[in-house]
C-alpha cells in the first residue's frame, strides 16, 4: 500500500510545494485513488508513474480551492486522453455544484461515465482496491476525512485448526485453500471457506481534510497504521492567528495520535510561511512543526514533501520509500519563498 504526495502546501503553492493532493495505491495493480485535487494536480502527476486513466475515484474533503481547483482540469485531461472507464467522484454537494458550473460555462465535455456520490457518515464504497468510509470534521465549511482500508487481503489456510481437528497435510489442503467443499476419508465434510483466514490484518489509513478538532477522528482511526492530517501551523503561530481559520497545529494532532496510540503520523498541509530552507533570521523553518509534534508524540513521525512516496508494509510498518522530492528540489533554484 503506497501514498504519493502531490501537494503539501495550504492555501497557496510555493516554489517547492503544490496545494493538497494525495494518491493512494493498493499493493497490487495500477489502479489508484486520489484524495483532494488542488490546482495543478495534473501537472504534478506528470512527474510520477501514476496514470490518470487508472484513476478509480477522487475523494474531495471540502470545497475550498486549494483542495478542488484542479478537478476540472484533471477530468478534462482524462477526456482528452481517451478515457472510457467510469470514474467516481465523492465529496460534499458543493463540490458537484462547482463542477457543474465549470462544465456549463467552459463547455467542458466529459463522455466517460462520471458518478458523483455525496459524502456522508454512512458512506460505504469500494474503489481501487479499498473500502472507503468517511468522518465529518470541524472546519469553516463542510469537511470530511476518508478512511481507506484494503478490501481484499490474500488468504491462507488455517493449518493449525485443521491439524487440531486431526486433518493432516494432504492434497486436500490445496482444494480447501481454493474454498472447495471436500469429503475426508472418514466421511467428514469440510467447507474450505471456513478454514481460510487473512494472511495479515488489513492495512488502513485515514486521510483528513482541514480540521481543528483531531479528536473527531477517534473512531475512524481505530486499527489504522497511519494518520495523515493537516498541521498548518505551529502552536505559537496558531495562537497568533486565532481560531477563525479552523486549522490544527502540529502539537494538537500529535497529542491526539499519542492518546490513540496511532503507530505512525504523517503531517501535511503546511502554511507557506514555513520554509524548507530558511535563509534569513526571521524565516520560519518547517522543522519547527516537526519539533512541536515530536514533543507530544512517540510514534513514527513524518512531515510530507511533494513527490515523496510512503509505504505501509504487510506488518503495518510505515516507511519512506522514495525521496524523489529531494531530487526534484535539487533541480530548482531555492528562493526565500522556497
Amino acid at each position: 500500500m503506497q501514498l504519493t504526495f502531490l501537494g503539501t502546501s495550504s492555501g497557496a503553492p510555493t516554489r517547492q510545494r503544490n496545494v493538497s493532493a494525495t494518491a493512494i495505491q493498493p499493493e497490487r495493480g495500477r489502479q489508484w485513488v486520489l484524495v483532494d485535487c488542488g490546482e495543478a494536480t495534473q501537472h504534478q502527476l506528470l512527474r510520477t508513474r501514476l496514470s490518470p486513466l487508472q484513476l478509480q475515484a477522487v475523494l474531495i474533503t471540502h470545497v475550498h480551492g486549494d483542495h478542488c481547483y484542479g478537478l476540472p482540469g484533471l477530468l478534462a485531461s482524462c477526456q482528452l486522453n481517451g478515457r472510457t472507464a467510469p470514474l467516481t467522484l465523492v465529496g460534499p454537494a458543493a463540490v458537484w455544484r462547482y463542477l457543474q458550473a465549470v462544465i456549463e460555462h467552459t463547455e467542458l465535455r466529459i463522455d466517460y461515465p462520471l458518478e458523483f456520490v455525496e459524502v456522508s457518515r454512512t458512506l460505504e464504497l469500494e474503489r481501487g482496491g479499498f473500502s472507503i468510509t468517511a468522518t465529518e470534521l470541524s472546519h469553516r465549511t463542510e469537511c470530511w476525512a476518508y478512511r481507506l482500508q484494503e478490501a481484499h487481503v490474500p488468504v491462507r489456510l488455517d493449518t493449525e485448526r485443521l491439524q487440531a481437528e486431526r486433518v493432516m497435510p494432504s492434497p486436500l489442503y490445496g482444494r480447501l485453500q481454493q474454498g472447495e467443499h471436500v469429503t475426508l476419508p472418514d466421511g467428514r465434510e469440510l467447507d474450505g471457506r471456513e478454514y481460510c483466514i487473512a494472511s495479515y490484518p488489513a492495512r488502513a489509513v485515514v486521510v483528513a481534510g482541514d480540521n481543528d478538532q483531531p479528536e473527531l477522528l477517534g473512531e475512524a482511526c481505530e486499527g489504522v497504521q497511519l494518520l495523515v492530517h493537516e498541521a498548518t501551523y505551529t502552536e505559537e503561530v496558531l495562537q497568533q492567528v486565532g481560531p477563525e481559520p479552523q486549522h490544527s497545529c502540529a502539537a494538537q494532532v500529535a497529542c491526539f495520535a499519542e492518546a490513540r496510540a496511532i503507530p505512525a503520523l504523517l503531517l501535511t498541509h503546511f502554511s507557506p510561511r514555513y520554509l524548507l530552507r530558511p535563509r534569513r533570521p526571521r524565516d520560519l523553518s518547517i522543522e519547527l512543526l516537526r519539533a512541536d509534534a515530536a514533543h507530544h508524540y512517540s510514534g513514527t513521525l513524518y512531515l510530507a514533501q511533494d513527490f515523496e512516496i510512503y509505504g505501509i508494509a504487510r506488518n503495518g510498518e510505515v516507511s519512506l520509500l522514495s525521496e524523489q522530492a529531494r531530487d526534484q528540489r535539487s533541480n530548482h533554484t531555492v528562493s526565500n519563498r522556497e
